[in-house]
Formats: structure tokens, sequence, C-alpha cells
């Protein structure tokens, strides 16, 4: 009876253990493989692993198996088993694969949470990865009943940080995650708007949730938000609102949100919010024009205000600091307020791409706040900052009267980061095509911009992070033509020496020294842009259109307001425009380019611009029409993410095209969130209205046959794309594994683009998963076909890439090919 007793209870243990074991599942055992994949800050990839993944040979993995059937080379599977920290490490993980399988009984939902990958195949649906190991990053997914296989891309990083996963069997079908929220300081008596804040909102249901709403209550105030659609299987950030204004005290920051559906609260957590005082540092948040998600900028406020216009100063953080820590390592500044945006993620986008367009966000949101003294706008950073300094600066000259980049290296290109580098040089013409599409970040090539500018170089001496190097480096280019800059290096200084690494009083001294002079006491212009869309503009010249897209256009133009001339030469500038403000109405203006014929312009009206167009000679011109290419929209492939994006999938094709549609779609959602901190709609090419959607960028994924909303954005592209072939102009590419990024002019819209991701069948389709477009720096042509084979042998697999011209045609000299 004792042991029947003992029996019984054991077996009740073992049924809750595994009914615990159920709930969290830590994998025991892992196989390792690697190197086998290069993907950097480019458009190229190479990915054996994928490879054999997309053309259906990937052998099972086995210990001392490789890759394929036919595989002849040295890689093979090596078993791992993680440590006592519950990580895999390895050797093979540099640049490889840790595979791991689950075994289930049935077909369920579990949410995958790894981190220290780049990104995951389940079952062969790509997911975003956790490469900074932040450990907040949840997972959706559809596990089948047997075998289910999971393959861990790992990165150069990896084998020393290790990689951790676990698959969770969610209680609640429907949740809200608070690890990773956005939220807004309460400014104690300066409350009298609602505040935004954003969660995690992640849905394992395999239907979209609609008509959900979010409750907040905070000290006794309640908002209700409605919440946009969340895709099924997929997580997504979601904003809601916060009545701060019965906020007395600083422990008053207690915020209850309910995630509410059909009356009934599904679930709550709270969350909270930091209270300061007046005077003291605070975080604010706004909605991001980019994508319509909730960001936050910190706040050093200015001291002892004395009614005038105070000074602005905007401070670019390093990797891995948050914008709120960036703004508090200042003491408050009796002359003027600083404003320290957030990259869109600590790590986020180098300040490059969306980085960039965060940093310009918050400094328009921050002038129209703090209204600064125009003339006394500055800009400083410390290390992934520093480079952010050099790069705003060189990229937007007459934003500010002076920069200081502290700690900080010129390019992405010479420094890398967790992501690798683009090369030095290209050397066939299809190389240097696509090196060309990086010239955007490319400092050193936009060194001369600094010329107005102060530059203020501050670096620690004995900084085994960002070498003093480069800050020395800087210091000799600006010495062979710049004015005006001062270089000091901190005696004994590593790369962090306490806040001095930023607040250093001498740097602000130098800010004092320096203001931003009006446009009409600039009377030389000396100018350099790689694309007019993202700076076209020096004071009182724009470049409006270049000859060759993305090389290198400069203007040098000297300006005789008693002569009434204006001459100079230019680079790589097919149309360009001249603000004559500070001519008088009826006053004749010689105008001479290029020592080409001059131009005799009689001012009439002051207001607007002078377009001159260059062709045998520079004639008058017009302003380029917003059907063609210009400032307001230039191309590349990556322009199409903004505007408040959206994702369009084909569900027009077969079962497996549509399954990949829609899994590339919340593969590259899930990307956005993770390295961009933002929310993105998703939607099916049948729910897809372009009135509804008006002067919004859209992301199209599929083709012809299997995206239903390709005629309605497409039709008149020069690139086709259909099962089983694309047509470029008067070339084709048969097969299922041609793929293609392109991007097109919206044609209802003056600003907004296409950009596709295409392929001819599901090899093609499979071939264009890697998102390297979210890359920082990382450069896209306007078009880009390649086949499966890429992945196999880089850039011998790319087919053709090029630039559409001016009124976006298809030219042959800005088209390279096999």
């Amino acid at each position: 009876m004792k042991n029947r007793i003992l029996l019984s209870a054991f077996l009740v243990m073992a049924t809750v253990l595994t009914i615990q074991a159920q709930r969290i599942y830590n994998f025991p055992q892992g196989l390792a493989i690697g190197p086998c994949h290069q993907y950097g800050r480019e458009a190229l990839y190479t990915d054996q692993l994928a490879y054999h993944l997309y053309r259906g040979d990937l052998k099972k993995p086995a210990e001392g198996q490789g890759l394929s059937v036919s595989s002849t080379d040295s890689l093979r599977w090596q078993v791992v088993t993680p440590d006592k920290e519950g990580k895999f490490r390895g050797r093979s993980f540099n640049n490889g694969y840790l595979y791991l399988t689950y075994q289930a009984d049935r077909g369920q939902v579990a949410v995958l949470h790894a981190t220290g990958h780049n990104m995951v195949y389940v079952n062969g649906a790509p997911h975003a990865g956790d490469p900074y190991a932040l450990g907040w990053l949840a997972v959706p997914v559809a596990l089948k009943k047997g075998l289910n296989e999971i393959y861990l891309r790992t990165s150069q990083f990896s084998r020393f940080q290790g990689l951790m996963a676990k698959l969770v069997f969610p209680e609640k079908p429907v949740f809200l995650k608070i690890e990773d929220p956005t939220l807004p300081s309460v400014v104690l008596g300066n409350q009298t708007e609602p505040l935004w804040g954003a969660v995690v909102l992640v849905n394992t249901t395999s239907k979209p949730l609609v008509g959900l709403k979010m409750k907040s209550r905070l000290s006794g105030k309640e908002v209700l938000t409605d919440l946009p659609t969340v895709p099924a299987l997929s997580t997504r950030k979601v904003g809601f609102r916060m009545n701060a204004s019965g906020v007395s005290k600083k422990e008053e920051g207690a915020v209850l949100v309910s995630l509410v559906q059909s009356g009934k609260v599904i679930d709550e957590k709270e969350l909270t919010l930091s209270v300061a005082a007046p005077g003291e540092h605070y975080s604010q948040t706004f909605i991001s024009a980019i994508d319509g998600s909730v960001q936050y900028f910190g706040v050093a406020p200015q001291t002892k205000p004395d009614g005038q216009a105070p000074a602005l100063f905007l401070s670019v953080h390093g990797a891995g600091v948050e914008a709120i820590g960036q703004a508090r390592a200042y003491q408050p500044k009796d002359w003027g307020v600083l404003v320290a945006p957030t990259n869109r993620r600590p790590r986020g986008f180098n300040w490059e791409d969306w980085g960039r367009l965060d940093a310009l966000e918050v400094l328009d949101i921050a002038k129209k706040q703090f209204k600064p003294d125009p003339q006394r706008i500055y800009l400083t950073g410390h290390s992934m900052g520093g480079h952010g300094t050099w790069y705003l600066g060189a990229t937007f000259p007459g934003n500010w009267a002076a920069i200081a980049p502290c700690a900080g290296y010129p390019t992405l290109a010479g420094y890398g980061s967790h992501d690798g580098k683009i090369p030095e040089e290209g050397g066939t013409a299809l190389e240097k095509m696509l090196l060309r599409t990086s010239n955007p970040s490319n400092v050193l090539a936009l060194a001369s911009n600094y010329k107005p500018l102060g530059v203020y170089i501050l670096h620690g001496d004995a900084d085994r992070t960002v070498s003093v190097e480069y800050a020395r480096q800087m210091r000799k280019l600006l010495g062979t033509f710049h004015p005006d800059f001062t270089h000091y290096e901190y005696p004994g200084g590593s790369h962090w020496y306490g806040n001095e690494s930023v607040d250093w009083k001498p740097v602000f001294d130098y800010f004092k020294w320096h203001r931003i002079a009006a446009d009409s006491a600039v009377n030389v212009i000396d100018f350099t842009t790689a694309n007019p869309a993202i700076s076209p503009i020096m004071r009182w010249v724009s470049v409006e259109q270049q000859e060759h897209p993305l090389q290198y256009s400069r203007v040098q133009l000297k300006r005789d307001k008693k002569a009434k001339t204006i001459a100079g030469k230019t680079d790589n500038v097919a149309l360009l425009s001249l603000n004559l403000a500070d001519f008088a109405v009826g006053e004749t203006v010689t105008i001479t380019l290029d020592s080409l014929k001059a131009i005799a312009y009689q001012v009439k009206n002051p207001a607007e611009k002078l377009f001159l167009v260059k062709n045998a000679a520079w004639e008058i011109g017009r302003k380029p029409a917003l059907t063609a290419k210009g400032s307001h929209r230039n191309g590349t492939f990556k322009e199409p993410f903004n505007h408040r994006m959206v994702f369009v999938y084909g569900t027009s094709g077969t079962a497996a095209e549509n399954e990949w549609a829609f899994n590339k779609a919340r593969y590259d959602a899930e990307t956005w969130y993770y390295r961009g901190n933002g929310a993105v709609d998703m939607v099916s090419d049948k729910e897809f209205n372009p009135a509804q959607f008006a002067d919004r960028g859209v992301v199209l994924f599929g083709n012809a046959t299997t995206n239903g909303a390709w005629n309605k954005l497409l039709k008149d592209c020069p690139i086709q794309v259909s099962r089983g072939a694309l047509r470029i102009g008067d070339e084709q590419y048969t097969g299922e594994d041609v793929s293609a990024y392109f991007s097109w002019p919206r044609a209802d819209s003056p600003v907004a683009s296409v950009a596709v991701v295409t392929g001819t069948g599901l090899a093609g389709l499979k071939a264009a998963d890697a998102n390297q477009y979210f890359a920082a720096g990382s450069g896209f042509p306007d078009y880009m076909i390649f086949g499966l084979d890429m992945a196999k042998d880089g850039i011998k697999g790319v087919r053709k890439a090029g630039f559409f011209d001016n009124t976006w045609k298809l030219e042959s000299r800005e088209a390279v090919g096999k």
C-alpha cells in the first residue's frame, strides 16, 4: 500500500513536471556549423545554408554531416550543449548557424525567446533575431505536429557572447509585453495634453486582431485609445495615450494599461513613468512621420530662462546608450536647451538612414517647441554619436553654427561594426556601381562641407574602443583647408572618462563664439552632396537634379552683390536653383557657370528661385515636375521605407507563394521593430486601396502574378515581374530563381514611392529574404536583379543593377550587367 502511495505521488509529480516543461522548453542540445555566410552593409550577401534551404536540397543536420546531399566542403555539423548560463557557444558560431529541434505532439503556437542571433528560420519561415542580446524579443511561431526545425543565424560575435533559446507556451493567446516600453516623463506642472506611450502586443492566434483598445489609468485619469490591426502570429508595438494632469508628486508615476477587446479586459500591466520636477532632465514622446510609431527624445532644459531665444544643442548618443541617458550626461546650461534624439534605438542606424531622419524630426520639433535663436544651433555627440556628428555635420552643414564630435570615427566603412563594413573600393564596373550607392555615407568625400562650421574635435588619447587616430585623421584632413577648427586629446582619457567625455566646458565655450551667418552675409558656397533627396541645399544654392545619380555633386560659387554676378563651377549637376532674394527687383544678375555662356537674368520676384538646367550650355529652366526625380524624391530602393510606409503582401498566388509573402512581410516588420523601435501596417493585396493609403510609402511583396496590388502601383514601370519571367526594358530573364529589389514612384503621390521585393518563383522570392536594407549605411541602387546563385557566389549572381534617369526612364549608361 505504501509503495502504491509513493508511486501515485511520483506519477503526480511527473505529470506536474511535464506540464511545467511544456510551459517553457529549454533546448538541451543543438548542432552548429560555420562559417558559411557573409552579410554586411551592402546589398550583396552570401549564405551557403540559405542557398540549399531555398533550393530544397538542405540535408537534415546530423553530427559530421555537411550542408547538402552533394556537399564536398569541409564544413560539418558539430554537437553543442548549453553551458551553466544556458548559453550555446562554439567556434562554429562565427558567421554560422545553430540548429535546434522540437518534437511536438500536436500543432500549436509557442513564443520563441532567443538572444545573440541575427535572424532565425522556424520551419523555413524567417523571423527577426536579437543580435545585441537584449532579451526582450518575443516571436510567435507555429509549431506543427512532429519535428520542428529551427536554424538560428549566428555572427562573428555569437561565438563570444553565446546564444540562448527557449520556447514559451503562453497562458494567454493575446497579451502585453512591457520589457521594451517607449514612455515619456511627466513634467510636474506642465502636462496639459495627453502623453503618448507604447508597449508590445503579442498575437499568438491565427487571425489578425482588429478593434482592440488600450485603456490607461494614471492618477485617477482614464484615457481610451483605439489600436491598429495586429496581424496573425505577430507582435506590434502599439501606441496609447495617457492623461497626466492628475500627477502632482514624484511618487505618482504608476500607470495601469489594460488591453480591451469587445469591452472586456483581456490583459493588463503596470508601468512606471518617470516624474520630473521643473528644470530636471526628462523624456518627451512624439508620433514619428516615418512610420506613425511612438518615439522619444531626452531633454536637458535650460536653467534660468531670461526670456531671450535660447541656444539649441542637438546631442547624438553612442551605441547602446539611451537618449535620456545621453541628455543626463550634461549639466543643464543657462544659455541653451539640449535635446538628444534616439537614432530609433540605442544602436539603431548609426545616425544614418532612419537615424538621420529621427535626428531631423527631433531637431524640427525642438525648434518649434523651444523657439531657439536660429543662429545658435549646435551639434555634438559621442562614439557612434561622434560619427553621427561628423555625418550630420557634413550632410547638413547649413543647420549648425559649430559641431563637436567626441570619441568619434568618420565613416562606417573605416570603422565597421556588428554588421560588418562596406568595401574600401570596387574593382569591376558592377562593384563600383554598388559601392557608389553608399556615397551619401562617405564623410571624407563630403569634408569640404565643414568649411563654414566651427569644428571642435575631442578624444581621449588612451581610447581603446575608438582609436584616437580617427581624431588625428580628421585633424590632418581639416588642416588642409579648414580655417576654424580645434583638436583636443584628453590626457589618459579612455573611451568614456566620465561626463566630461561629452559635457566638456571648452566645447560649450567654443560653441558660444560661433553663430550661423545669415544667408545675405555668405557670398562663397562650396557644397557637395551625393543625393539631393537627402541633402540638396546650402544657403542660397540647391542641387535639384544630378547628371549621374549618387555620384558626388559639387557646386563652388562666388556671389558679388555689388557687381551683380554669380560665378563658379559645378560637377555632376543637371539642374540647380538659386535664391536671388538678396538682389533687388529689377536688377540684372549675370550668372556664369563652368566657364560656359553667361546668363543675364532680371530679378522679378526675389521670393522665387531661379532654376538653371545644363544642356550644351547652362540655360534658364524650370522647377522639376513632381513626377520627375528631384529633392522631393530621388530614388534608391530604400527611399520608400518612409512616409508611414505600409507593407502589402500578395495573396493571389499559390499557397506556397502566399505563405512566403506574408512571412517575408512579417519578418521585415519584426526587423523594423527590433532595429528601429518601429511599427508598420501590414495589409494584403486585396485589402490595399491606394486612396486609403495616400502619400504613404509602399513595400510590395510578390510579383504581378501573386500580388493583386501590382497593377495599381506598377503598371507603367519598365520592370515587370511575373511567375517565370522578369522583363526590364527589352531584356528578359526567365526561370523560377530570379530575384529583384527595385523602387518606383507612386503616380498618385508627389513624394511617396514603392519598394518591390520580388522574384519569378519560390526560389527567387526566397532569395530576396535577406533584409540588408535595414543595415545602417547599406547602399542600394534604384534596381538590382540577381539570382538565387548570389547566395552561393555573391556578386557573380547579380544580373543587372542601376538607376533610372531624371524622368524615371531606363538609361543604359546608368546600368551595369553581366
